[in-house]
């Protein structure tokens, strides 16, 4: 018997009508019409609800969910999102100011991420937002740069934890990493530090994101409890914070399913009452790519049909300068394909013939869907990828090759 393949899990996160798909209540024509534009990326703000929802409904209520604007810094989402969330995590000066002009306390911001330069740590000690130093020199500027304004910083340490996070699409702890200091530094200069100058607010414990397995997260999780509580130990001031990290994937690829967050939380409630002290601390979970990817799809049209030796050929206005990781340009090793359907013919039969999609780019890598079975194509329909909520336009070099930038709407 001949291996069924592995197919994508079902997007059903968007109603269709008359065929058609529809976002936010309009459809893919309705969107162009509104926007004057062939090609865009459309958010869904009800979808992003919806995961917002999920997430309370399985994590204990004492943890808190921060957005990492990183995923998707479109600032009519962040705004969106602003009531939804308890904090915004950001990863260079520009998401900064973006969080702060969204209204969010500056006290529920973070600043994560490596090789911060001196005008980002002054910018953040000015602002008031939480430093997550990543080394201990940029500890010793922010000290340096607090003194000179006359401002305590206030500091959380990224810890580079020595566990990883198994099955992870991207690991960011365990191992020598760019991210975070050592566990063991981290042992050996806690007890030493000086704490009148700054303001201690706790640890950031990141191992990785885009996972989707339970098991790998509840051990990671385990882990994280384990070693929260030997920090909290060993520094002989109050901790207030503790980031969690995140981790949550959703499913891009086939063979994938989405995640199942209940035992995740269960598990949660079980660490919660074994680590009481910790119980205590403000406890933060760190989501980007979970809370916005499912929500957003890229609609572009198909503007010429090619046939190559027998090879069908979708030519479309879209492409890798618009979706970098569609493309598989943004961390695959082998190309997969990310979930696509043709937006105005939802629900027909696919054909048996599988053809390939490609943008305008004069370059192989320009691929949106490589051999895929779909309904049969006609000029001017729809080429949506769905998942294309997080990562979007500001991961794609959309300079390369001079092509117009891509618009983008929040519906």
């Amino acid at each position: 018997m001949s291996k069924i393949p592995p197919v994508h899990a079902e997007m059903n996160q968007f109603p269709v009508s008359e065929g058609q798909l529809q976002i936010g209540g309009y459809s893919l024509d309705k969107i162009a019409d509104m926007l004057d534009k062939q090609v865009y990326y459309a958010y869904d703000k009800a979808v992003v609800k919806a995961q917002i929802d999920i997430f309370h409904r399985h994590i204990p209520s004492n943890i808190k969910l921060h957005y990492a604007i990183k995923a998707n810094p479109y600032l009519p989402l962040i705004n969106a999102m602003r009531p939804w969330v308890e904090g915004f995590d950001v990863a260079s000066q520009k998401e900064m100011l973006l969080a702060i002009q969204s209204g969010m306390p500056s006290r529920d911001i973070s600043f994560a991420g490596p090789a911060k330069q001196i005008s980002e740590i002054r910018a953040a000690i000015v602002s008031g937002i939480t430093l997550h130093v990543e080394s201990e020199l940029e500890f010793e500027r922010a000290i340096n740069i607090g003194k000179e304004l006359n401002t305590k910083p206030i500091i959380a340490f990224r810890v580079n934890p020595a566990f990883e996070l198994k099955a992870s699409g991207m690991k960011m702890g365990g191992g020598p990493k760019q991210f975070g200091i050592d566990e063991e530094r981290l042992f050996e200069i806690l007890p030493e530090l000086d704490y009148q100058q700054f303001e201690f607010r706790g640890f950031h414990i990141f191992w990785g994101s885009q996972n989707l397995k339970q098991e790998a997260i509840i051990d990671a999780h385990n882990n994280t409890f384990a070693l929260a509580q030997k920090l909290v130990d060993i520094t002989p001031t109050p901790t207030v914070t503790l980031n969690l990290g995140g981790g949550m994937g959703i499913p891009y690829f086939p063979g994938e399913k989405r995640l199942d967050l209940a035992p995740i939380g269960e598990n949660l409630k079980q660490l919660l009452a074994q680590y009481p002290k910790l119980a205590k601390l403000e406890l933060i979970f760190e989501l980007g790519r979970f809370l916005v990817a499912e929500a957003g799809i890229y609609a572009s049209r198909i503007t010429d049909i090619k046939v190559s030796r027998g090879h069908t050929y979708l030519m479309t206005n879209g492409g890798l300068h618009h979706h970098l990781s569609n493309s598989g340009n943004f961390g695959q090793v082998i190309r997969k394909n990310y979930p696509v359907a043709i937006g105005n013919k939802m629900g027909a039969e696919a054909s048996d013939e599988k053809v390939t999609a490609v943008g305008p780019l004069c370059t192989p890598l320009d691929t949106l869907a490589d051999k895929m079975q779909l309904p049969q194509a006609e000029l001017n329909d729809w080429l949506v990828v769905f998942q294309s909520g997080a990562y979007g336009p500001t991961a794609s070099p959309q300079d390369f090759l001079g092509h117009p930038h891509v618009s983008e709407i929040l519906l």
